[in-house]
This record gives C-alpha cells, sequence and structure tokens, in this order.
C-alpha cells in the first residue's frame, strides 16, 4: 500500500489523460488537460487559446471580419453629426464665396429661357436648333447694336450740353426765387453734394474716377460673360433639362416634365413680356419729351426703357426723374409730364401687359409686390427682374403638387 501511495497509483498524474465515463448508450469523452508553464517567478499559468474567429485559412490570410459597427452607439451618432454640420457649413461658405457669379450664370440661364420660345419656334418650322439659335443671337445683337448706334451719338451730345449747362444750374439751385433754389432750400441739396465730395468719408475726384472705370470695366466683363453663358445655355437648353429629367424618378418623370415645361413657357413669356413692355416705355417717353420741348430725350427715352425693366417700381422710378428734369423747363410742362405718366402707367397695367403676357405670368398683385420687394432686398436689381416668374412657379407648384396632398391628408 505505501508503494503505491509513493508511485500515486490511483491518482491522476499531470499530463495524463483521463477518460470520463457517460452515461449508458453514450460514447466515452476524452480530454487532455493543458499542461502549466512556470514561469520565472515560480508561478504557473495557461497559455492563451487561438479564437476560432482569429484562425487564418487561404480564403483569408488576415482573419475573418470583426462585428461591425454599431450605427446606434453614441459616438457614432456624435461623429455623424458633426461630420454633417462641417459639410453644411462648409456648401454656406462656398456659395457665399462664388455668390455673384451664381448670380451671373442664373441671369444667363435667365435670359436664355426667355429667350428660348422663340428658338422653339423656329424650330418648329423645321430649322435646326444650331440655325434657330444663331438667327436669334445674331437678331438680338443686331438690335442692340443699332439701339446703341442711334443712342450713342445723341446721348453724347446731349450729355456735352448738360456739362455746359452745369454751372447754370449750380447757380439756378443758388437762387431762392428759381424752381431749384426752392427744391435747394426744402432738401438742401447743394449741402447733400458738398458733403459728399469733401467730408472724409467721401471719395476724392481721383478716387471717383478710378472707381467709375472699375464699375465699367466689371460692368463690361459681367455683361460679356451673362451673354457667352447665355449662347450655350441657349444652346444646350434641351439636353440640361433632359438631364435633370433623369434625375427624376421614372413613376413621377412624366409629370414633372409637364410641370417643368409650363414653368419655363411662364419665364419665356414673362421675359419677352417685359423687354417688349420696357421698349414701349423708352420710346413713348422719348416722344412725349420731343413735342414739349424736354431736355435730353434719348437720354431719358433709354433711362426710363432700362428702370421699366424693373416690375412694379420702375416705371415709377423714370416717371418721378422725368418730371424733375421737366422742372428744368417750366412747373406746367412737369405737371403735364407727370399727368403723362399717371396715365401711362393705367395703360401699361391693364391693356399693354394683360395683351402681350396674357395669363402667362398669373400671380396676384400682392404677390407680385412681396416678390419684388423681397428679390431687390436679396439680390438687388437681379433679385427684383426674376421675382416674378419665381413667384409664377412656386405659385404653380403649390397648386400642383403642394396643395392635392395638403387635401388629401
Amino acid at each position: 500500500m505505501a508503494d503505491e501511495h509513493a508511485t500515486g497509483k490511483g491518482a491522476d498524474p499531470a499530463g495524463s489523460s483521463t477518460a470520463k465515463e457517460s452515461g449508458p448508450g453514450q460514447p466515452m469523452e476524452e480530454t487532455a488537460s493543458t499542461p502549466a508553464q512556470v514561469t520565472p517567478e515560480g508561478t504557473t499559468s495557461k497559455p492563451a487559446q487561438v479564437s476560432a474567429n482569429a484562425r487564418t485559412d487561404d480564403d483569408r490570410p488576415f482573419g475573418r471580419l470583426g462585428r461591425p459597427f454599431n450605427h446606434r452607439s453614441p459616438f457614432f451618432i456624435g461623429m455623424a453629426g458633426a461630420a454633417g454640420i462641417a459639410v453644411t457649413y462648409a456648401l454656406i461658405q462656398l456659395v457665399i464665396s462664388v455668390r455673384d457669379v451664381l448670380v451671373l450664370i442664373g441671369l444667363a440661364m435667365f435670359l436664355a429661357i426667355g429667350l428660348n420660345p422663340a428658338v422653339e419656334w423656329l424650330v418648329r418650322k423645321r430649322l435646326p436648333r444650331w440655325a434657330a439659335v444663331t438667327a436669334i443671337v445674331l437678331a438680338t445683337l443686331g438690335l442692340a447694336g443699332g439701339f446703341l448706334a442711334l443712342a450713342i451719338p445723341a446721348l453724347v451730345d446731349q450729355g456735352g450740353e448738360f456739362a455746359k449747362q452745369l454751372p447754370g444750374y449750380v447757380h439756378s439751385l443758388q437762387d431762392r426765387h428759381s424752381v431749384l433754389g426752392s427744391l435747394n432750400q426744402r432738401l438742401q441739396i447743394e449741402k447733400r453734394i458738398t458733403e459728399l465730395t469733401t467730408s472724409g468719408t467721401g471719395l476724392s475726384l481721383a478716387g471717383g474716377l478710378l472707381g467709375a472705370g472699375r464699375i465699367v470695366l466689371s460692368t463690361a466683363a459681367s455683361i460679356l460673360i451673362v451673354c457667352v453663358l447665355m449662347i450655350y445655355f441657349l444652346a444646350d437648353l434641351p439636353r440640361i433639362t433632359g438631364t435633370l429629367y433623369r434625375c427624376i424618378p421614372r413613376s413621377r418623370r412624366a409629370r414633372a416634365v409637364l410641370i417643368t415645361d409650363q414653368v419655363l413657357m411662364k419665364v419665356g413669356a414673362y421675359v419677352l413680356g417685359n423687354l417688349i413692355t420696357s421698349v414701349i416705355a423708352g420710346v413713348a417717353t422719348f416722344l412725349w419729351l420731343v413735342i414739349l420741348g424736354v431736355p435730353y430725350p434719348a437720354l431719358l427715352g433709354l433711362f426710363v426703357a432700362l428702370i421699366d425693366l424693373v416690375p412694379v417700381v420702375g416705371s415709377t422710378i423714370g416717371g418721378v426723374v422725368v418730371c424733375l428734369v421737366a422742372l428744368l423747363v417750366s412747373f406746367p410742362v412737369a405737371l403735364a409730364t407727370l399727368g403723362f405718366y399717371i396715365a401711362y402707367r393705367f395703360v401699361e397695367d391693364y391693356l399693354i401687359v394683360p395683351k402681350i403676357m396674357g395669363k402667362a405670368v398669373d400671380v396676384p398683385g400682392v404677390v407680385t409686390v412681396l416678390a419684388v420687394l423681397i428679390g431687390g432686398a436679396l439680390l438687388g436689381i437681379v433679385g427684383a427682374l426674376v421675382a416674378i416668374p419665381v413667384a409664377a412657379a412656386i405659385r404653380l407648384l403649390l397648386n400642383e403638387i403642394a396643395f392635392p396632398r395638403l387635401d388629401r391628408s
């Protein structure tokens, strides 16, 4: 018995395998015990077992993929929100930095859409689109060139005449018995002009000339950019709209095409109608001033034609300026000019505009005034020019999309 105890008989020595008896009908299960390793400190530790997920094979030499990110974790949600805010801020800053270029691009597209009905009319007459675009562009440039050829000599002559008469106007400002003198006493015109030219915040003569030259060059460059972009947009307008239509799901594409065509039709009718009414206003002003003998008829007619492009307030501003110039002749002439512009405003609003534009731009009066004010505050003259067709497009989208869904909800 002592020998058995010494040799460890009946005990399970380290490193041997043990057999566990299973129940009836079950096979024997053999388990191999893992040998312990002795560390230099004399303690024992078991080696780490390799996980089955980390084993490599021929298809995955670097192991199997781990568990995916938990998209609902606070860290992931916070990082996604921060990234979204950063991208939005960067886009806003990008738009602000290139806002002048975007305004020119939008104005060019607006003019291209306005000339597109004339191009489509020529295309329906079996003329290729490139030929139709070329004809419309040449006709537009010809009209603009002819208008400038007739206007520039008259403007130069009348501008020189105005420069000669300027000392007399200054003397009239100092005469209390004259019309200009009475206006100077009420409005302090001479004092305000002196403050602008001699105060610390005003510009010197040299600075004013340099600033005027820079404005002229910048305006000329902007006009050239708008004209070039307008030609490209006018030539590729079907391709541009086709690409935009491809971005719409097929199930909604047909309805989107119909609505977009209606919007383009409204914009085109408004642009052409606005150009025609502005030309009529300029020609009527020129003829009226020639009949009454008011000075600078060509200069004032061109000014009224340009300012009348601004809806709602354009013709009113032009009429006020012309009436002030008519005061140089006499008070009855100025009063008659005021009556002429009041009558012309009624004729334009109730006869000319309905005949030319029809019901293409069907916008209520209150919406028109608000749209012009908001557009002018946001983008200046360009915003006022495009305010009414944008309001008409928004009204069409509300009537065709938003209101029917609200009625069904």
